[in-house]
């Protein structure tokens, strides 16, 4: 029929614009152990967690404290607490979804942002897992295989594969080498860079983005991103030019490196 547009893919379906929906930033570990419950669980989803509102009746004007209290889960030493920090100027910002048919819908408008961080009494077990996932990460898993063959067959060329080698191959000339700054870098796993992070910030309290770009092999941009939530920039100063660790952070690193 005309102007009926419920199969028409290319259309957004509203209904739901003006639901205020919340998003949160958690911890890489957090994240898997809702998608393995999401995965594993039945047609009734049990919760993963639950929020607790905290309000000072004495201080109405203060605002709300909220927490975040994880539901049964078997990750050892994962922290079972978590605090949400509230953000309060961030862009305006809308949620969509999309089925496997291809259709668009708008969940919701953005009302709260939060970050997700262990409370300060669960602190020592996340530093555990950081610094287990930080190990396993380097652990290279390069294997050598030895080839028992003394007569050299795999090294020589097959009969029939000479006439493929021509003599003006030797004669052209070898492309120069790709210079290492010029080489494509791949972005590591958000949590595992995290990681590695607050090791070199353990190893010293100041770097600039060259020196960590160099340390790292991570795209100097991916790197800038992670640099603004975890680090303050020192516009002057003995230190200028570099980045340190937020107060926050600091204080875990030199936690974790007085152990």
């Amino acid at each position: 029929m005309e102007g009926d547009h419920s199969n028409d893919n290319t259309t957004v379906d509203t209904a739901k614009a003006d639901r205020p929906v919340w998003l949160m930033k958690c911890p890489p570990i957090v994240s898997k152990a809702w998608q393995s419950s999401a995965a594993s669980a039945s047609a009734e989803s049990p919760p993963v967690a639950k929020v607790v509102v905290s309000i000072d009746l004495l201080r109405p004007e203060d605002p709300p404290q909220y927490t975040m209290e994880m539901a049964g889960n078997d990750v050892l030493n994962m922290p079972k607490s978590y605090s949400l920090n509230m953000f309060k100027d961030f862009v305006p910002m809308g949620v969509f979804s999309e089925t496997n048919q291809g259709k668009v819908a708008m969940e919701g408008k953005v009302e709260h942002k939060f970050d997700m961080k262990p409370n300060h009494e669960n602190i020592e077990e996340y530093r555990k897992l950081c610094r287990e996932r930080t190990n396993k990460s380097m652990v290279k898993n390069r294997q050598i295989q030895v080839i028992n063959n003394d007569r050299g067959v795999h090294m020589r060329p097959m009969p029939g594969m000479m006439g493929l080698i021509t003599s003006t191959s030797k004669d052209k000339k070898k492309a120069p080498p790709v210079k290492g700054s010029d080489m494509k870098r791949t972005r590591r796993d958000r949590g595992e860079l995290e990681d590695i992070m607050f090791k070199l910030f353990e190893r010293q309290p100041n770097w600039t983005l060259k020196q960590l770009v160099q340390e790292t092999d991570q795209p100097a941009q991916f790197m800038k991103e992670i640099l603004n939530e975890l680090c303050v920039y020192n516009k002057r100063g003995a230190n200028q030019g570099t980045y340190e660790l937020k107060p926050e952070y600091k204080k875990s690193a030199e936690d974790a490196g007085a152990e």
